[in-house]
């Protein structure tokens, strides 16, 4: 069985593709450098965000499902952490 994503996650996705669809509309306007990478920075915190919400919620399931079975979830944690770290 596949991963459940929240609407809210969606919507985030959402969003962030209208904020790129935006910073190509500036490029294709010939807007400065300076407002490029302004919005562009933008985007990057806002993917930065749904991902980070993307993997808390994936540990939370993960770690609830690993008690169950009375499994270990510090594994869970560090390959969690790994994965924001690699995000960067």
């Amino acid at each position: 069985m596949g991963y459940e994503y929240n609407d809210d996650v969606k919507k985030r996705l959402r969003r962030l593709e209208g904020q790129v669809r935006g910073v190509l509309r500036l490029m294709e306007e010939g807007k400065s450098c300076k407002d490029v990478i302004t919005q562009l920075s933008a985007v990057r915190s806002a993917a930065d965000k749904a991902i980070a919400q993307i993997v808390a919620e994936n540990l939370e399931q993960c770690i609830i499902e690993e008690q169950a079975a009375g499994g270990d979830t510090r594994r869970m944690v560090k390959e969690a952490i790994e994965l924001l770290v690699k995000s960067r």
